[in-house]
């Protein structure tokens, strides 16, 4: 990383006290977690969109796959407009427009419609993150940004299950109405947005607006390229596509893993208990890499990134062994992939994202990195099924281990060796040449 670039990361003191700042933080988590009670009540949703309309999962898949595309768009989309108008503004639009569409969607006369809605609803939902990511580097100091990041993420560690868990219980409670489960919980966003807007101060995460204008606000490829210039933005990018793919295999693979590899001992209630550790491990190892990170310089980051990743590649390699030790174990190992796992992917678009060219360019950077996982996310579905299909688990897992081992040597790269300032000779007889006045 250049001096110039060096320097835009490094940020002055919390401007706020820490009883502040994590209150703000804390109306973060909820704002986050609101956007998923309208995103994750979609997946409660599907069994009565299929026996009310009569479609089938081919169609109900297709909604989903488009919904994806949308928010994956968005991510790149809204970055530089976050990096724009400022956190607050961004992440308030973002919340009102996702509680809209959320309701609008609940009215949906069809699938046709609902798609739309819904893909509306992701759009807008994704410019949230960034503009949170954004928001935090103005209330917490250079040395506690990456602990802050990292208990931001905890937002979406825990947000699809509260988001999935509160649709469930509104669909108890209406007797499995559509309308209810696709838009109560818009309602609670529509609250958490008022919440938020009282809560985060004026001006916060406007930085970047006020350096842009100064700046003359440069054309918007003129910015991009210069990112992809970067080669801490080019590793972020490909350890963004790593660890998203292992993490999306892991969430949608380890219950059949469990099952398959486990036999008829092993039905899909278990397996489903089982896996839980696989999420319920990874939000610890959020939080101890950011603690964790935020005590290290640049040269020792890399190699406790390089470390965890190693370990973690090793680990993938022998997994399907750990069933001759029994269930148990199993379910021990699959904890620790995901403990290993979330923490450095957790840093991607979190700390990392604010590092590469300063806040000024935090949203836009979280974006593509996003946007760059959830491609891999699109990929960990139909690549590693058809991996299953030639060699079962075992290849599986030892293809996810190679993977990571190149994760490894890539955060090696992470950041730039800072460059070696050689000191001039100086006579120790005169002070050098005098400068002529003319």
């Amino acid at each position: 990383m250049s001096e110039h670039h060096e320097a835009s990361s490094v940020f002055p003191a919390a401007r706020v006290s820490p009883t502040r700042a994590f209150l703000y933080l804390g109306t973060l988590v909820l704002a986050y977690v609101g956007v998923y009670l309208c995103r994750k009540n979609l997946t409660v949703a599907v069994p009565l969109l299929q026996a009310d309309w009569g479609l089938t999962k081919e169609q109900v898949g297709l909604l989903a796959s488009l919904s994806t595309v949308a928010y994956a768009a968005g991510k790149v989309c809204f970055g530089p407009v976050t990096d724009r108008i400022g956190g607050r503004p961004a992440l308030l639009g973002s919340m009102l427009l996702v509680a809209v569409f959320g309701l609008a969607g609940a009215l949906a006369p069809g699938l046709l419609a609902l798609t739309v809605l819904y893909s509306a609803n992701r759009f807008a939902g994704a410019a949230s993150w960034g503009a949170m990511v954004k928001l935090v580097p103005d209330w917490f100091a250079p040395r506690r940004l990456a602990l802050a990041c990292g208990l931001l993420s905890l937002s979406f560690v825990f947000g699809g299950a509260l988001a999935v868990g509160f649709a469930g219980l509104i669909a108890r409670l209406t007797g499995d109405s559509r309308a209810a489960i696709l838009g109560v919980p818009a309602l609670a966003l529509l609250a958490l947005t008022a919440l938020t807007a009282v809560v985060i101060p004026r001006g916060a995460g406007a930085t970047g607006r006020r350096e842009a204008r100064a700046a003359g606000v440069r054309r918007l490829p003129l910015r991009l390229l210069e990112l992809f210039r970067e080669r801490t933005f080019r590793v972020v990018l490909a350890l963004s596509f790593t660890l998203t793919l292992l993490r999306e295999t892991f969430n949608f693979w380890t219950v059949d893993f469990l099952r398959t590899e486990g036999g008829a001992g092993v039905s899909s209630a278990l397996a489903a208990f089982l896996a839980m550790p696989f999420d319920l491990c990874g939000a610890a190892g959020i939080v101890l890499v950011g603690w964790a990170f935020d005590r290290l310089n640049r040269g020792a980051r890399q190699i406790f990134l390089a470390s965890i990743l190693a370990t973690l590649a090793a680990l993938l390699w022998v997994l399907p062994e750990f069933f001759r030790a029994g269930l148990w174990a199993l379910t021990a190992g699959v904890a620790l992939i995901g403990f290993l796992a979330y923490g450095p992917y957790s840093l991607l678009a979190g700390v990392l994202a604010v590092e590469v060219r300063g806040k000024e360019h935090a949203a836009t950077v979280a974006g593509f990195a996003d946007a760059t996982g959830y491609l891999a996310g699109v990929l960990s579905g139909v690549c590693f099924g058809k991996i299953l299909t030639w060699g079962g688990y075992r290849l599986g897992f030892q293809v996810m281990a190679g993977l990571t081992a190149v994760a490894a040597l890539l955060s090696l790269l992470l950041y730039r060796r800072p460059a070696r300032v050689v000191p001039a000779p100086v006579s120790a007889l005169s002070p050098g040449p005098q400068a002529e006045v003319s």
